[in-house]
């Protein structure tokens, strides 16, 4: 049985540097998702919100304020996972975030041409019961 130098051991060790370096680059990248590090996708000082009925519907039944959706429009994070930033005919961003008053919402955002759609908004500390179609 031949005998491993200690060269050979690191130059094998040195091989793997890539492949540890990628498995840790997918790790810190939310699992292989890689965001646009550039300018932001939504406006996020747009003054011409639109209100879908089905937004209306969730902001009464889950006691969530227009201030509130300006806040997480402001100040929240953009969440990648729940968004669709190809979707068609607008794309859509859901944002997650905390108010001044510590509720932890998450509201869904379409920027089109006629302004910067409000479509829905969750209360993602209580389970609210809604009747919204």
């Amino acid at each position: 049985m031949p005998s491993v130098t200690i060269f050979e051991k690191i130059f094998k060790v040195k091989k793997l540097i890539p492949v540890y370096c990628l498995l840790l680059t997918l790790l810190f990248t939310r699992c292989g998702q890689i965001h646009n590090a550039g300018p932001d996708p939504i406006n996020r000082h747009e003054t011409h919100l639109i209100y879908t009925h089905h937004a209306h519907c969730r902001m009464d039944c889950r006691h969530i304020t227009e201030v509130e959706i300006k806040e997480i429009l402001e100040k929240g994070e953009i969440n990648y996972n729940k968004s669709e930033p190809n979707g068609h005919p607008d794309p859509k961003y859901a944002l997650d975030g905390y108010t001044k008053e510590g509720q932890h919402l998450r509201v869904v955002f379409a920027p089109s041409e006629r302004g910067l759609v409000v479509i829905t908004c969750i209360d993602l500390s209580v389970e609210w019961q809604c009747n919204c179609n």
